[in-house]
């Protein structure tokens, strides 16, 4: 009996072995099938996952109107609806700023990325000449000077900038109806998540502490918050402070007389995202372009100008949107900001500052409970 246990328990041990390689096999063989069906599934969700990352970037807002709307005591619908009016009031700013940026921003950025790209070989030439004008001692006719300049000629500025065929793909992907229908149900989904923000919280509670233990679970339960602090934090500050400097540097380009301010100045406060580095980057493009379209004087006088307007963000702005600061050494934050930048591009840059502060207070946490536990 003993024996044909045995056998019956290497048969199936071979059996169950079998069938695993049968689908290994079957799994390898049709993996282009199964990658079209899961980026299919993907597709599909798409609109759901941008829902939900609309509601997560729209609930501090919508957390704080709903605040002012719970203190008017004196009328009680008010009070009653605090959330979804919250909900409709966070929306209708939404719209209203898409209305005005796209009426009065957008158009003369387009405009200047067309204008700049059509004209570049001529500011192009007229820097060339200007250069070749210089003398023989001077910086500007050194050999690394005229390498780059050798690598801006190579630039095909109207392959990179061709807002036109962009601006035609933009337009029929926009008018096709299944992206309507995304969009559609994008906004559905964020408005649901908001408005059942408290239910759907409970209900991961309620999983997380039936899947693991106390302890697991309270840990569990700070850090979350923790980071969804530094993430909530993070971002809508660095939103916030992008756009006050979009405005301020396009304001005082403006005033200087500088060709395409709105471009250059709103081109900054996006850079101004990526702390430190950023900022440089788009200063140093800014006062290329502003060399080429308006000469040395004015370019000096606007990178003068920038300078001061971001020191004055760095040290009175910045600290007042910001609020507590992440407590991030700059040196951590550079090299936290080249990595992202060099595995994920512009995406990994920006995401870069938020990860490295969590993963800091990941080691820290661990630092202090070993030395508490430590045997002596």
């Amino acid at each position: 009996m003993e024996k044909k246990t045995k056998n019956w328990t290497k048969w199936l041990y071979w059996f169950t072995f079998a069938i695993a390689v049968i689908f290994v096999y079957k799994t390898v063989n049709s993996l282009e099938q199964i990658m079209g069906w899961v980026n299919h599934l993907l597709s599909i969700l798409a609109p759901f996952a941008i829902g939900v990352l609309i509601s997560y970037i729209l609930y501090i807002p919508c957390r704080k109107v709903e605040e002012c709307y719970k203190k008017s005591k004196k009328v009680k619908i008010i009070e009653k609806k605090a959330r979804p009016l919250s909900i409709l009031t966070v929306y209708f700013i939404i719209f209203i700023l898409l209305l005005i940026l796209i009426n009065f921003i957008i158009p003369p950025i387009i405009q200047s990325i067309i204008d700049l790209t059509n004209n570049f070989s001529s500011y192009y030439e007229t820097a060339v000449t200007k250069i070749n004008e210089l003398p023989e001692d001077s910086f500007w006719k050194t050999e690394v000077i005229a390498r780059i300049m050798n690598e801006i000629q190579n630039i095909d500025i109207k392959q990179i900038m061709n807002v036109e065929v962009l601006t035609q793909y933009a337009q029929g992907a926009l008018s096709a109806a299944s992206k309507v229908f995304d969009v559609f149900v994008a906004i559905v989904v964020s408005i649901y998540v908001l408005n059942s923000r408290t239910e759907i919280v409970q209900f991961f509670r309620r999983l997380a502490g039936a899947i693991f233990n106390k302890k697991a679970y309270a840990n569990l339960n700070k850090y979350f918050h923790r980071t969804n602090e530094i993430f909530f934090h993070f971002l809508s500050s660095q939103f916030l402070d992008a756009i006050v400097v979009g405005i301020l540097t396009s304001i005082a380009m403006s005033l200087l007389g500088v060709k395409y301010a709105i471009l250059l100045g709103f081109m900054i406060g996006i850079f101004n995202l990526i702390p430190y580095i950023g900022a440089i980057i788009a200063v140093v493009i800014a006062g290329i372009i502003t060399l080429f379209t308006g000469g040395l004087s004015q370019a000096i006088w606007m990178l003068i100008i920038v300078t001061v307007l971001q020191q004055i963000d760095a040290n009175i702005i910045n600290p007042k949107i910001v609020g507590n600061s992440l407590k991030i050494s700059p040196l951590l934050v550079i090299l936290a900001v080249t990595v992202g930048g060099a595995y994920f591009g512009i995406i990994g840059m920006f995401l870069a500052v938020p990860i490295i502060a969590i993963l800091k207070v990941l080691i820290e946490d661990f630092i202090e409970y070993r030395e508490q536990n430590k045997v002596v």
